[in-house]
């Protein structure tokens, strides 16, 4: 559609040419959808799958996921998290712009407590909280 009154307007079955010839894939021909799974790149930030942390306390897990409250909610001020849910082995923080924070303690066994922390945008939030927990094994990311 050529709409008419407006310079340098072409028609809708038309695209510009690609401003970036020397890539091996035209940034408009892109068949994937955008969603966050599969990496998108927009406005030059790349946005990466959900990382897990995974590791083994030496803490009950009730301890653990008082800890992270607190944690959440005092000690990182630049992105603070606030209760959203919990239970008596998870607890659901959601940051100010709306990031989310899974935390989920459960006792393995004998003294051990696993720890398993899900998040897209606190990664280095969750290194320093892990950082202050007793641990009894190194901290797993996937």
């Amino acid at each position: 559609m050529v709409r008419p009154g407006f310079p340098g307007s072409r028609p809708c079955a038309t695209q510009p040419a690609c401003r970036f010839p020397k890539a091996p894939v035209c940034h408009n021909d892109n068949p994937r959808p955008a969603t966050v799974a599969n990496r998108v790149k927009f406005a030059g930030v790349i946005f990466a799958h959900t990382v897990t942390h995974t590791t083994s306390v030496a803490l009950p897990p009730a301890d653990v996921l008082a800890r992270a409250k607190r944690f959440f909610a005092e000690r990182v001020p630049q992105a603070a998290a606030h209760v959203e849910k919990e239970g008596p082995q998870f607890v659901v923080l959601r940051g100010q712009g709306g990031e989310e924070v899974v935390i989920r303690a459960w006792a393995d066994g004998g003294a051990t407590t696993r720890v398993r922390a899900s998040t897209l945008f606190f990664d280095q939030a969750l290194d320093r909280f892990f950082s202050t927990l007793p641990l009894e094994s190194g901290v797993e990311v996937a």
